[in-house]
């Protein structure tokens, strides 16, 4: 992970906080503990979790913690911490520090006046947390450990989670709203951590999110590890995004390619994407022509296929899909350090694609599965869009919208899309409340903030009797 401080100036940065926090009142800690003794223990206590993943702590472990938080720790006080403190993966895994929950008061109520920080102290602390966990699995063990990785990103998604509850967890904007107002590229790259904030803040997808989380740990570790002169292990960077249709598979690639980007993965970090059309010609020799231009444009980035089981699904012998497979298959191995691509579409059909070559299944070993949204989820996507474009649902609209997408998934039809679902209903809802708005007319006697109201509100009456088939 990309970071402009150290991770011991980051730590007293948060010691900083907390005193910024106690000093204006924020909170008042139980007993004696100051605010900042009790994160001081925190990250104590995240660090002994993660070891213990592995049942692992050594000296490399004590070492660590000496340097970074100036504290002894023997094998004996270790075992005993994690028993008090109940350090398991089932209890403090899921369980968001009191530490972090003070951060996020003083940061959602603006309660620090003149904050130095600008009330992104909360966010600073959950990104101090991920970088001491990556840097002490890259320094602590002999070889990346996979358990402590995976306990470390699911830790990580809980607290983004938490700040995502609290609107805490948005990336910064700043950069894109200045590449649209001079219609260029940013000048500015995203970072690693706001990046993963656009990630994580998207509705729903919560494997997918711990899934994603644990590559990029599991990469950025392995980086950190190279630089510091240990042993890395390879680590296979091409993907399957299985799923149905609407679930985010493309979103999550784009941002995939920016994170790889970010933590230097990739060179370039943009993102080509194809389908079947893209690669397969109908002429004898063209289709390998094809797939080798594909290739050589997605060079430095990630090639996304799309649909890629219908490369092979059902065609006869003088179909040039299959062509389109050994020819890709061909260039990942010859543009192994320089080409990730990431192939999605349908479960069952990916399943049927991975069988279609022997080269398949060694090259893609990592399937990410996208589950569908639930109801309550996708008025979430609804909500948001209605934002986006200044509209409203009214509560009786909601609770419409609501019903309606419940039945929706029950009976899931065979067109059924997750949220492109969610953004025909939501067209079909803008055309109706026009309609609507049209033929009563806007009435002459009412102010001006009473137009505009009638004219974002979208009413329960522009909902009823809207189909998706």
């Amino acid at each position: 992970m990309v970071m402009s401080e150290d991770l011991r100036t980051r730590i007293k940065k948060c010691y900083d906080m907390c005193n910024i926090i106690e000093d204006a009142g924020v909170i008042k800690t139980p007993g004696e503990i100051t605010l900042r003794e009790n994160l001081k223990q925190e990250f104590l206590n995240i660090l002994l979790y993660v070891s213990y993943a592995d049942g692992d702590f050594g000296e490399r472990e004590r070492i660590f913690i000496r340097s970074n938080l100036d504290m002894n720790i023997s094998d004996a006080l270790a075992i005993n911490i994690k028993t008090s403190r109940h350090l398991y993966e089932n209890y403090y895994g899921s369980q968001v520090p009191y530490v972090l929950k003070c951060f996020v008061l003083a940061d959602v109520g603006r309660k620090v006046k003149n904050d130095p920080y600008r009330h992104k102290k909360s966010k600073y602390l959950v990104e101090t947390i991920a970088l001491m966990g990556q840097t002490y699995i890259a320094g602590c063990d002999e070889t990346a450990q996979q358990k402590e990785i995976a306990v470390l990103s699911k830790y990580q998604l809980m607290l983004d989670k938490f700040l995502q509850e609290y609107g805490l967890l948005r990336p910064n904007q700043k950069t894109k709203i200045a590449a649209i107002k001079k219609n260029e590229e940013p000048e500015e790259e995203m970072t690693t951590e706001e990046i993963l904030a656009e990630l994580n803040s998207l509705t729903g997808l919560s494997g997918v999110k711990e899934e994603v989380n644990q590559l990029i740990n599991l990469l950025t570790v392995q980086k950190m590890r190279k630089e510091m002169g240990l042993k890395t292990t390879a680590v296979n960077k091409h993907l399957i995004f299985s799923g149905n249709p609407g679930t985010g598979k493309t979103t999550v690639a784009r941002i995939l390619s920016k994170v790889y980007k970010s933590i230097g993965v990739v060179e370039k970090g943009h993102l080509v994407e194809v389908d079947r059309s893209g690669l397969v010609s109908g002429y004898i020799g063209q289709t390998a022509m094809k797939v080798a231009d594909v290739i050589e444009d997605s060079l430095g980035g990630i090639l996304f296929i799309d649909e890629a089981y219908s490369l092979t699904h059902k065609k006869g012998d003088n179909d040039f899909g299959q062509e389109a497979v050994d020819t890709l298959l061909k260039g990942m191995e010859d543009h192994r350090d320089d080409l990730i691509v990431i192939c999605a579409g349908y479960t069952e059909l990916m399943e049927e694609f991975m069988d279609s070559n022997p080269g398949l299944r060694s090259r893609f070993s990592k399937v990410i599965e996208f589950e569908d949204y639930t109801a309550e989820e996708e008025i979430q996507i609804l909500n948001s869009m209605c934002k986006n474009q200044d509209y409203e649902l009214s509560k009786e609209a909601k609770a419409e919208a609501l019903r309606f997408f419940t039945e929706r998934i029950e009976s899931k039809p065979k067109n059924f899309a997750n949220a492109r679902d969610v953004r025909n209903y939501m067209e079909k809802a803008i055309t109706r409340q026009a309609g609507r708005i049209i033929k009563q007319g806007v009435p002459k006697d009412k102010d001006e903030e009473a137009n505009k109201k009638m004219l974002f509100m979208i009413e329960k009456e522009d909902l009823l009797g809207i189909t998706l088939d």
